[in-house]
C-alpha cells in the first residue's frame, strides 16, 4: 500500500509516522539454499537439514543477511511516495541488530516507522525509517534496523 500523492509538506513532517505492516513472507528452504548459492555461504546451519536438526534451533535457519536483504521487498508496499518522486535509493542502514534467527518455514513481515526526514539539497531528502522484522507467532523480532533512503524528487521551481 504505497502512500502516494502526499504533499511535500506532509512528507517532510512524517517523523513518527507508522507506515503499516507488510504482508507475511514465508522463508522456505529453497529461498535459504538459493541465498547460500548466491553468497557462497553454505554454513551447515543454513543448508544441512540433518545436522541443523541437532542444534538448539532444531532446524535450518535463514542467513541474517537474507533477512536483511528482504527489507526492500518487505517495505515496498508501505513506502511514503510524495508527489514528484522520481526515485528512491538505498542509502544504507544504522544500528542493525539480528535479535534472533528466522527458522525455516517461518513467516516474517516488516513493521516500519519513519524516524526522520531531512532535506539534503534541492530535491533530495534523506529518510531514516526504523524497521522491525517480526516473526509470525513470536514476540521477539528477528531484526531491528534503521534504514536510510535517499528520495529524489522533482520539486517545483
Amino acid at each position: 500500500m504505497f502512500q502516494t500523492n502526499i504533499s511535500l509538506q506532509d512528507f517532510q513532517n512524517s517523523a513518527g509516522r507508522q507506515l503499516g505492516c507488510s504482508e507475511w513472507l514465508k522463508i522456505d528452504q529453497q529461498r535459504i539454499n538459493e541465498f547460500a548459492d548466491a553468497t557462497n555461504d553454505h554454513q551447515f546451519i543454513h543448508v544441512d537439514e540433518v545436522r541443523a536438526a541437532k542444534t538448539p534451533f532444531g532446524c535450518t535457519i535463514a542467513h541474517g543477511f537474507l533477512t536483511l536483504s528482504l527489507l526492500s521487498h518487505l517495505m515496498s508496499d508501505s513506502m511514503l511516495l510524495p508527489e514528484g518522486t522520481e526515485m528512491v535509493i538505498n542509502y544504507g542502514s544504522d544500528k542493525t541488530r539480528f535479535m534472533q534467527p528466522v527458522k525455516v518455514n517461518s513467516r516474517i513481515r516488516s513493521n516500519p516507522t519513519v524516524l526522520d526526514v531531512s532535506r539534503k539539497r534541492n530535491g533530495q531528502y534523506l529518510v531514516k525509517t526504523n524497521v522491525v522484522i517480526e516473526i509470525e507467532n513470536d514476540r521477539r523480532p528477528a531484526l531491528i534496523t534503521d534504514v536510510l533512503s535517499l528520495y529524489m524528487l522533482k520539486e517545483p521551481s
